[in-house]
């Protein structure tokens, strides 16, 4: 088998998450070459190379550029903050590289306009890790809506909240709360957690054309990890908006960090004219199914455990027998099969960085709507 040399550009929990896929994928999936984990990349030589003893690469640096300037990496995975990833994904397309990118794309619209141009002058194959698209139950829900069994879509309504940042001790920047640091993150829960659910929902439902938003910064000032400083939290700690899509459906989107007893839940409900599907990661092999064809005296939500084998529903003959659950990392491994299942066969496999420039788009219209006050048309009101 031939190989494919990677070299991973930060060492934390998306480092992790993505550097198990590659060990795994080729165990479970028939790929033609084999990923090797080269090299891997952070700030601090000791945990760096500590990082990369565990998890198997072949060396340590504390410089991405070494990374992009060797000629053994065929492709570069960049799971750093956000405000890094513009900078060298540039840098590796130029370079001739294959780039993966942790989301959300960019910090801002144009940055991420850079980084599209960059990979498709290049012409590199490119990914952004929006994973929760290969939970087998979230891609069978795509595979009923395309084959049109809910019929024509009336409404999308997703949230996602968490409640790790409630208290007013917890810290702004640094290598763990970097995500509350405006400067490295660009936004708080729209770029974090609503990317995940709009880059979901555009990719069931089609385009979100205007969108109306609200957003709340609930704790003002926060000590900086780094600096020791009190300084201003410019982050949103909430955000709720309303949509329209371009088929005509409305949406319906809310996030937060503020939920308290909630550490991951990520829903999604979407209601048809013929029925409606709901998803909850807690259950993520679950899909809910509501269907009114049924007869009368039968019709209910039902649960489809979203297990078989036979191609009936997604990925799973790949792995143990029907009923047997796989979890959070398998939708890494799947992410990485069908990106170098595509690449081996000449094919595009998304979200490219194109599909993701979308997601950035609503997500600055959010803001924009956000402060603003008013609706706002997603491509006026982005970048």
């Amino acid at each position: 088998m031939e190989t494919l040399n990677v070299g991973m550009i930060g060492y934390g929990f998306m480092g992790r998450t993505h550097s198990n896929a590659y060990r795994q994928v080729c165990n479970f999936f028939d790929l033609k070459r084999q990923p090797v984990l080269k090299v891997a990349c952070g700030r601090d030589a000791a945990n760096v190379a500590a990082f990369a003893k565990q998890w198997g690469y072949e060396s340590s640096t504390t410089d991405w550029r070494e990374v992009i300037a060797r000629d053994d990496i065929d492709l570069v995975d960049i799971c750093v903050p956000n405000n890094l990833h513009k900078e060298i994904a540039v840098a590796a397309a130029e370079a001739g590289k294959m780039v993966l990118c942790e989301k959300p794309l960019a910090t801002s619209v144009a940055d991420g306009r850079e980084m599209v141009s960059a990979v498709e002058k290049a012409g590199v194959p490119n990914l952004v890790s929006f994973n929760y698209r290969r939970v087998p139950a979230v891609t069978f829900a795509k595979m009923l809506i395309d084959e049109g069994k809910l019929g024509q879509i009336f409404h999308y309504r997703a949230n996602f909240l968490q409640d790790w940042t409630i208290a007013p001790d917890v810290p702004q920047g640094g290598p763990a709360t970097w995500r509350l640091d405006a400067a490295a993150a660009g936004s708080g829960v729209t770029g974090d957690l609503l990317a995940h659910c709009i880059d979901t929902a555009l990719w069931q439902n089609g385009s979100i054309t205007q969108v109306n938003a609200m957003t709340e910064t609930f704790i003002k000032e926060r000590v900086h990890a780094e600096t020791g400083q009190t300084q201003p939290v410019g982050i949103d700690d909430a955000c709720t908006f309303f949509c329209r899509f371009g088929n005509g459906s409305l949406g319906n989107f809310e996030s937060t960090r503020y939920a308290r007893g909630h550490k991951a839940l990520y829903t999604f409900e979407i209601n048809g004219e013929h029925a409606s599907i709901r998803w909850d990661l807690h259950d993520l092999h679950r899909l809910e199914w509501f269907d009114h064809n049924d007869a009368e005296r039968l019709r209910g939500w039902r649960s489809i455990h979203v297990t078989d084998h036979g191609g009936e529903q997604p990925y799973m003959d790949h792995w143990w027998v029907p009923g047997l659950q796989i979890g959070y990392a398998e939708s890494f491994v799947h992410q990485v099969a069908d990106f170098l299942g595509a690449v081996e066969e000449g094919r595009t496999y998304g979200p490219t960085f194109a599909e993701a420039l979308e997601t950035q788009k609503v997500c600055e219209a959010v803001l924009n709507s956000a402060a603003s006050g008013q609706w706002v048309d997603v491509t006026s009101g982005a970048g």
